[in-house]
């Protein structure tokens, strides 16, 4: 199948049934894929053809949306581009990425007019909601466009999105994800949830990332998705109510965010049958939380931009065990590899290693991306010995499941000895008056790297530095501790919600000889 099939199928076999929702106005799929028809045919007559990279700056739209599936049906790339990224990431990406359209809405047309004026490359500039000066109101291009069927060919290798990676530690490089990607993605995904009608899916994460995938995912199965324009904690709530979702994806900060509202209680949540969480690792308390508030539905998606969404999966039952307990230990686990995924763990050297070992999680099959786009080197590199490198260090379990320690670049060497970040987190988020934090190494004359905490409370939580220590010390023992604690009002989020390590630690070492 190629990716746009989805919606082709639905079209023909179920015309009525509601495809999107966004406020009061509902979008069958018939019209929902008459719309992305048109749109293609004006694509094509634009000149996009096989692989031709097409951008969409958008929040959640459904215009933006059927953007995306327009530029599928012309054959084209869907490069996204996500709103809360910086404007110089964007331009890099549209002259790097050798775009020649530009959906945009138009709250960004200043932002397109700045593209027009410095990538010539981009020749078309179309308004997903509403006139501007900039290129023609979408809904009425789209209109003046054929609506006979497009017919493409099978291209299980076609690049059919070209997305950029986070960017944290330099320019972005460009994942060319194809069809066959996708089609193992949602495989995996179709084999582990099970419905018993048709889901309802909410978007309130950003469409332009994994909230994307997730809505082809439901599209495969015949759901409908439900719009919401941006995140917000108390809207998700109430959406969740009004709208009977089933089926949620959501990074663990925006998680918190839920958690924190006063009002997460008196809502009902029984419609629910998957709360998926992924992108960063989830606090294993702040996850026992949210099974006591949402029910068993919690289920945990791994993957990366270069392998989407589809490593490894720990269902909501896989959170209890065999007597109906949360499973503390469980919470910390990633999950099992996905039924049409390999996954092993490996050393520097290109061995793999035994369970209870920890090594850099690695993958092979179709879920792994065609490679990055213009950049054989980065492609040569992450591909040794025949395995996608994730950058990942993890151990398996003697059942199977997988739990990460960190990203391989970011453990902590302090006084010879190995640290993970992360479990030091895992810890300081157990307290009540934590909402997030960041654990870094910063230099030490006598450790190397000492140990450091930065830690922003929830609003009205009170935790003193001496306390966080104390807990440490208590559960992990000196070598983990942190030396010391810093309270931050606001740490450093990614455009997808996940703290930015790096850029916490980056400034204690202005001045310093870097480890990595």
């Amino acid at each position: 199948m190629n990716l746009i099939d989805y919606l082709g199928r639905n079209a023909k076999n179920f015309p009525s049934r509601p495809a999107c929702r966004a406020g009061e106005r509902t979008w069958t799929y018939a019209q929902l894929d008459d719309m992305a028809t048109r749109t293609g045919h004006g694509l094509k007559a634009f000149g996009v053809e096989h692989e031709t990279p097409c951008a969409v700056i958008s929040r959640n739209h459904v215009m933006g949306f059927t953007a995306l599936l327009g530029i599928l049906k012309a054959r084209g790339a869907w490069v996204p581009l996500n709103t809360g990224n910086a404007e110089e990431d964007h331009l890099y990406i549209l002259e790097h990425f050798d775009v020649r359209v530009l959906f945009f809405q138009r709250e960004f047309e200043d932002f397109a007019r700045r593209v027009r004026e410095r990538v010539p490359t981009v020749k078309h500039f179309v308004c997903v909601d509403g006139t501007s000066e900039m290129g023609p109101d979408m809904t009425e291009w789209m209109a003046l466009q054929p609506n006979d069927e497009l017919h493409l060919p099978w291209e299980p290798d076609g690049m059919c999105m070209l997305r950029g990676t986070g960017g944290t530690t330099g320019k972005p490089k460009g994942v060319m994800n194809t069809n066959r990607n996708f089609e193992v993605t949602i495989a995996n995904y179709m084999a582990q949830m099970r419905f018993d009608k048709p889901p309802v899916y909410l978007a309130a994460a950003p469409l332009s990332h994994a909230a994307a995938v997730f809505a082809f995912v439901n599209m495969a199965m015949g759901g409908t998705m439900v719009i919401l324009p941006k995140f917000e904690p108390q809207k998700v709530l109430e959406a969740i109510e009004a709208e009977q979702v089933s089926f949620i994806y959501l990074p663990p900060t925006a998680v918190y965010g839920l958690l924190s509202q006063p009002a997460v209680g008196d809502h009902d949540y029984s419609s629910m049958r998957y709360f998926v969480y992924g992108a960063a690792p989830m606090s294993a308390a702040k996850l026992a939380e949210a099974i006591r508030c949402f029910g068993r539905v919690m289920t945990q998606a791994y993957g990366q931009t270069e392998a989407p969404a589809g490593i490894t999966f720990l269902s909501p039952e896989e959170h209890f065990d065999a007597d109906g307990n949360i499973d503390h230990k469980r919470l910390l686990s990633c999950g099992r590899a996905d039924p049409f995924t390999r996954v092993a763990l490996m050393d520097d050297e290109g061995n793999f290693v035994p369970r209870g070992e920890v090594g850099e999680v690695v993958v092979q099959g179709g879920i792994v991306m065609r490679g990055y786009y213009k950049n054989t080197q980065a492609t040569v590199e992450v591909s040794r010995f025949g395995w996608h490198h994730t950058g990942d260090v993890a151990y398996e379990d003697e059942q199977g499941y997988y739990y990460i320690c960190d990203r391989k670049k970011e453990m902590i060497i302090t006084g010879g000895f190995n640290v993970y970040p992360l479990e030091v987190e895992q810890v300081i988020l157990a307290h009540p008056g934590v909402q997030d934090c960041a654990v870094v190494g910063v230099p030490d004359e006598k450790w190397g790297e000492a140990i450091k905490a930065v830690v922003e409370l929830k609003v009205g939580g009170k935790a003193a530095a001496e306390d966080l220590i104390a807990l440490c010390r208590e559960k992990l023992g000196g070598v983990k501790t942190p030396k010391s604690v810093e309270f931050v009002e606001t740490l450093p989020r990614s455009s997808v919600g996940k703290v930015m390590r790096r850029a916490v630690r980056d400034k204690y070492w202005v001045g310093h000889e870097r480890r990595v």
